[in-house]
């Protein structure tokens, strides 16, 4: 399905309500919104109080609100309460990468204001362009579950974004010095089998050192570098409520440059399929596992066919972005261990990070893609 195939009828009317998806106004983490104001004021900004700004639905981590500043909407971003990993929720950083990213490509909100004096808020944060758009996450739409070719459609929507963004000039958008290419790939087998011990504080899955091993093992040599965004997935992209064209790619805290199968492995690491087991399963956080949406095997093909990319030893990635992905979750179920956070999905994670690892073992093996 594509925009020119769609009857006037359904140009004239969205076909999914683009209205943002937000908590409560009892339900969002509260925040000093006078001393924002404030702060801002010095700046030449008025943020608008006449409602309380409201957080966004989404996310497990970083803090996102939608604010109303000089009479136009826009996000507020800050990291999360609590004890951070080191380097991690770099408001100064995301939002230098997003003020670059953004004169190349068109699906980068722009970077407004960065707050980096850490006493107005309780953290650096930045506040950047609002796009309004709709995004998928666990479960298609009730609107466009029954469009035919939606599956493939939003299959190649992930893939198209991936190719865009790793044909960027870094050099050109003054991102030539981003982040360490060299060496990427063993510092991602190296960083994340630290973190995979601290997560689970000598609890460890024997799946852990055994991984750790095959990686060390089975490690290739850095491909050509590009600019990674690490999380391209379908509730990153918002998607235009009538003609289901991407409007925006979020969530750029994770940017930096390296070898470009690592970001694609990334992104396939959330593509479940209907024969995946259910650790994979409890993911839910895309909606491929459904009819009509192309296989995992199939979406590599496709950015390889796009860019002359050479898969053969695209397994390394894989196991590397599954061993990544697990971990994740392990250090999650921390957080919610140590008390940072009292979000009662978090409870599970430390079993569903297991049930990854697990599944990650199996593709090691060769037994799945």
């Amino acid at each position: 399905m594509s925009g020119n195939h769609m009857s006037e009828a359904s140009m004239s009317e969205p076909l999914v309500d683009t209205s943002p998806q937000l908590r409560a106004a009892a339900d969002s983490v509260p925040q000093d919104w006078a001393r924002l104001a404030g702060h801002l004021a010095r700046h030449g900004m008025e943020l608008s109080l006449a409602e309380p700004p409201r957080q966004f639905s989404g996310g497990l981590a970083n803090l996102n609100y939608l604010v109303l500043v000089d009479g136009r909407e826009a996000v507020l971003r800050r990291p999360p309460p609590g004890e951070l990993p080191p380097g991690a929720f770099d408001m100064a950083r995301e939002f230098g990468i997003l003020a670059r990213v953004s004169e190349g490509l068109d699906l980068a909100p722009r970077a407004l204001y960065l707050g980096a004096d850490a006493e107005v808020l309780g953290a650096p944060f930045q506040i950047i362009e609002f796009r309004r758009g709709f995004a998928v996450r666990g479960a298609l739409p009730d609107a466009l579950s029954a469009l035919p070719g939606i599956g493939a459609r939003l299959g190649a929507t992930m893939i198209d974004v991936l190719v865009r963004l790793h044909a960027l000039d870094t050099d050109a958008l003054g991102l030539g010095d981003l982040g360490r290419p060299r060496g990427f790939l063993e510092r991602a087998v190296e960083g994340w089998s630290k973190r995979a011990l601290l997560a689970t504080e000598g609890a460890t899955s024997p799946l852990i050192p055994a991984l750790t091993a095959w990686l060390r093992a089975h490690r290739v040599p850095d491909g050509p570098f590009a600019l990674l965004h690490n999380d391209i997935k379908l509730d990153n992209i918002l998607l235009d409520g009538t003609t289901l064209a991407p409007v925006a790619v979020l969530d750029w805290d994770q940017c930096t440059r390296g070898d470009a199968l690592f970001d694609l492995a990334t992104t396939l690491s959330y593509w479940t399929e209907a024969g995946d087991p259910p650790a994979m399963q409890a993911l839910r956080q895309m909606p491929t596992a459904q009819p009509g949406f192309p296989t995992r095997e199939q979406a590599a093909l496709a950015y390889a066919r796009a860019t002359g990319r050479d898969l053969s030893d695209f397994r390394f990635y894989r196991v590397l972005a599954m061993f990544k992905l697990a971990v994740i979750f392990h250090q999650l179920h921390a957080r919610y261990r140590q008390g940072a956070t009292q979000d009662p999905r978090y409870a599970a994670f430390g079993e569903l990070a297991d049930g990854i690892l697990e599944f990650t073992h199996t593709v090691a093996q060769g037994a799945s893609f």
